[in-house]
């Protein structure tokens, strides 16, 4: 019972209303204290627990989403997928058992899965892509930029979110490093991919996504990721327009 989710609110750019969340997995040790996903991820990894883990995250985060639901049924929930669990021939039941269990509809989930997992078994991934369609989730690639996609094989992949990576998002300011952020919004929306900006810290970035009709952002300036009851502290319920209070 030491693992928890943070959730960081994923943002519209016109308006900066919440349309969902991201689920993040966190750990509060007893004596370490908070152990960064960075260490503890690998070590779940190489024991084989990451499974069971990360079944865990998705049927939480489905559950929490159903409660939020409740006050803003538009709200969605976006949940990462490791690479092994990717592999497991068992993944596209286990996320129609979750999301049937908390009773939300198909298209209230968004599995994130990231660019370097995509290039390693192409067609396995075409396949399973695919099959998780079929059930209605929405599918995004994350930390888009990062790694070196085939263009061509991207544009057959189901997909309907690029997330852009923070290295990319901070070349926003910089006069010659813009155009690599212009280019992949370009890409993108040749592509009819809707884009999400990860890493937004500054107004000037917000407002250089917007201008080029980025849909969505994540990131500090908005809110960092937060626990359930410090979202619902800032969740305004019960009002024409439901959004979170923006976090300093």
């Amino acid at each position: 019972n030491e693992f928890s989710l943070h959730y960081q609110p994923q943002v519209r750019c016109s308006d900066d209303k919440v349309v969902s969340f991201e689920a993040l997995l966190r750990w509060n040790h007893p004596k370490l204290g908070q152990v960064s996903p960075a260490r503890f991820i690998p070590v779940l990894e190489s024991i084989g627990l990451i499974e069971e883990v990360g079944g865990w995250v998705l049927r939480q985060a489905c559950r929490q989403l159903a409660r939020w639901r409740r006050h803003d049924p538009e709200l969605r929930m976006a949940v990462n997928v490791s690479a092994i669990q990717f592999e497991d021939p068992t993944l596209v039941y286990k996320v129609a058992t979750s999301i049937e269990s908390s009773g939300l509809p198909p298209d209230a989930l968004e599995l994130e899965i990231t660019e370097s997992l995509v290039m390693r078994d192409f067609e396995q991934t075409l396949s399973t892509l695919t099959r998780l369609k079929e059930l209605g989730v929405g599918i995004a690639i994350d930390d888009f930029g990062t790694g070196y996609s085939n263009l061509a094989s991207l544009a057959r992949l189901p997909i309907d979110v690029l997330k852009i990576d923070r290295s990319i998002t901070s070349l926003i300011g910089d006069e010659k490093g813009e155009s690599i952020p212009t280019a992949v919004i370009q890409l993108s929306q040749a592509l009819d991919i809707d884009i999400l900006a990860e890493g937004v810290e500054e107004r000037e970035e917000l407002d250089f996504l917007r201008a080029r009709g980025v849909q969505t952002y994540q990131g500090y300036y908005f809110a960092r990721p937060l626990s359930v009851s410090a979202l619902e502290e800032r969740l305004e319920i019960g009002r024409a327009r439901k959004t979170l209070k923006k976090v300093s």
